[in-house]
């Protein structure tokens, strides 16, 4: 089977997209994030028809990611972020801190890991899942409430730590990086003050000049991230960031990178982060799995629990917010096959963090649904206006 996909591009491409359209089926049926399916669909893929990627693949995926990281960077409405900037903060800092230091602590000191595996463990298990967590605030009706904005605006604050740290433990620090830096800050400010003339100037051309035009910049600063041996998703992160008002305004522009993003690129990385993860090591380090999962939960609860119950809210409401912080998916996935691709962590470990990160993508979303749903927040919190809400 592999072999005769090796020989035909298009069998290889309809194998890959046949996959990719199931799992949106899928998802849709069991109402579960998609990338989650997508990955499960690859593990299937990988161990019972070997099915692995190629280069064209690989760039892909690898676009994918950082098309996924720039829309996870505007996710959160600026407004909304300045608002709760003060707990966002608290509760997104803690969120990252504690279960990195405790699963690095874990990997080096309980497991011997490498120091460079031990840090990609600790970034891995640090991360929330926005797509996850945003997922369940649009099926709840939270997304439009500031409770939920306050998770998700958490959840940013997290990952923002999750990229940075993922973008600086492993850089190089040359010149190119020095370069990266400063050009980060600028294509910030410069960028979302020139997209509103440009979009408005080429509004209703089929050959989307205005969405090309944000392609290359992206690429642009992914490729001086590679030469600087840092992670094309930290530009890109902060890109989003800078963006979030224009895509808020411009909700069919954003509209439009989603749907492109979503439905073709990302599909490609999380059913690629699949086929390596190996069932065989899976039970090998079955323990190993285990322990991570408590370690990343465990470190998330004791963390951000007390901070969250600091800002006076109620301890069902405290425990949801907590489990959904305890998430993991996205940038979960992206540190892990980030680790195994750079030759940080071995195929096993990249299986173990990786079956961890599909878990807690699970289980805590289920038992803070099931026990612990805030109906006194739907019913108390106004309803934001509609231009607050996430990106469609």
């Amino acid at each position: 089977m592999s072999d005769f996909l090796n020989q035909n591009v298009y069998a290889t491409a309809a194998v890959w997209m046949t996959l990719a359209t199931l799992g949106a089926f899928l998802a849709l049926r069991l109402k579960l994030a998609a990338a989650l399916v997508e990955i499960v669909l690859g593990m299937l893929a990988g161990n019972l028809i070997a099915l692995h990627t190629n280069t064209w693949i690989d760039f892909i995926a690898g676009f994918g990611s950082i098309m996924l990281t720039f829309l996870a960077g505007a996710e959160i409405d600026p407004k909304v972020l300045r608002e709760q900037a003060r707990p966002a903060a608290a509760i997104g800092a803690i969120s990252f801190f504690v279960p990195f230091l405790a699963a690095w602590a874990y990997a080096w000191f309980g497991l011997h890991w490498t120091a460079d595996a031990s840090k990609i463990a600790g970034i891995a298990m640090s991360t929330t899942s926005v797509a996850v967590v945003y997922a369940v605030m649009l099926e709840t009706g939270l997304a439009s409430r500031k409770f939920g904005q306050l998770i998700l605006a958490g959840c940013f604050v997290t990952d923002l730590g999750t990229v940075i740290a993922l973008g600086l433990m492993f850089a190089n620090f040359n010149a190119w990086l020095f370069a990266l830096v400063a050009v980060i800050p600028i294509s910030m400010f410069i960028v979302p003050r020139i997209l509103p003339a440009i979009f408005a100037a080429v509004d209703g051309k089929v050959s989307e000049p205005g969405l090309r035009l944000m392609y290359a910049i992206i690429l642009v600063l992914a490729g001086l991230a590679t030469i600087s041996r840092s992670e094309g998703v930290l530009p890109a992160y902060f890109l989003g960031l800078a963006c979030a008002g224009f895509l808020f305004s411009h909700r069919d522009v954003a509209r439009r990178l989603r749907a492109l993003t979503l439905s073709f690129l990302t599909p490609f990385y999380f059913i690629k982060a699949g086929t390596i993860v190996s069932f065989a090591q899976v039970v090998a380090g079955f323990w190993a799995i285990v322990a991570f999962f408590c370690v990343k939960v465990g470190a998330k609860i004791i963390g951000v629990w007390p901070v969250t119950r600091a800002f006076r809210y109620s301890p069902r409401d405290t425990s949801y917010l907590t489990l959904m912080m305890a998430t993991g998916l996205t940038f979960g996935t992206i540190s892990s096959l980030y680790g195994y691709q750079h030759g940080y962590i071995t195929q096993a470990q990249y299986t173990a963090l990786v079956t961890v990160v599909i878990l807690t993508a699970l289980i805590p979303t289920l038992i803070a649904q099931a026990l612990f749903h805030p109906h006194e927040q739907l019913a108390a919190d106004p309803e934001l206006e509609e231009e607050s809400v996430g990106v469609p």
